[in-house]
């Protein structure tokens, strides 16, 4: 099953609940599984800059969907959450990026792969070395891409336990496979789903 990385944004609305229910969203498909959070991080709009704030997470998914078939969920999700595209790089409730699909390259009108872009927006960069820092974008890490950028004005927010947790239907005082609680994976970022114990099967309807 391929690995896909992601970048999820938001600048409106309740910006916290919009990644949190992205991510719901995601988890939830039959053909994904959610391997990685990184923590969240508020940055400076890129382009056009009289616009709030960004809040801004890289995500990690082992996917059975093809490049177009994620691209075309991350599109139906963005929708579902009330993007409406009035400008390029203008506010949005929420903005999900495929960055990375194992590894596949292409270039067409809807995609391209790896993310054209990505080793120029520290926004992405940050939260991507959370979770991959020795990963190879063009023969390089993604440590050693952030580290000749910079990461001047990205900034370490709240960590998002129990939204995050939500979106992945764990409690939040549920123990990592390492033994850690569920907050302190989440402020550090999510490196693997912690294991739960299995629900109750649910009572049997009246007869």
């Amino acid at each position: 099953m391929p690995t896909a990385y992601l970048a999820l944004g938001s600048n409106l609305a309740d910006r916290r609940r919009l990644l949190a229910d992205a991510l719901a969203a995601l988890a939830r498909h039959p053909q994904n599984r959610l391997t990685g959070v990184s923590p969240v991080y508020e940055t400076k709009a890129v382009g056009v800059t009289d616009q709030p704030d960004f809040l801004n997470c890289v995500v990690r998914l082992e996917t059975d969907l093809a490049p177009h078939a994620l691209l075309d969920l991350c599109l139906a999700i963005e929708q579902q959450l009330g993007r409406v595209r009035h400008e390029r790089w203008g506010p949005r409730t929420v903005d999900l990026d495929v960055l990375l699909h194992g590894d596949t390259t292409l270039n067409d009108a809807l995609l391209t792969l790896p993310h054209p872009r990505m080793k120029e927006r520290a926004f992405v960069l940050v939260p991507l070395a959370d979770l991959a820092p020795d990963l190879l974008l063009d023969g390089e890490t993604v440590r050693a891409h952030l580290a000749r950028l910079g990461s001047d004005g990205i900034h370490l927010t709240e960590p998002l336990s129990e939204t995050v947790g939500a979106a992945l239907q764990f409690t939040p005082t549920s123990r990592g496979r390492d033994g850690s609680t569920w907050e302190r994976a989440c402020s550090r970022g999510l490196e693997s789903p912690p294991e739960t114990a299995p629900a109750p099967p649910s009572a049997p309807p009246p007869v």
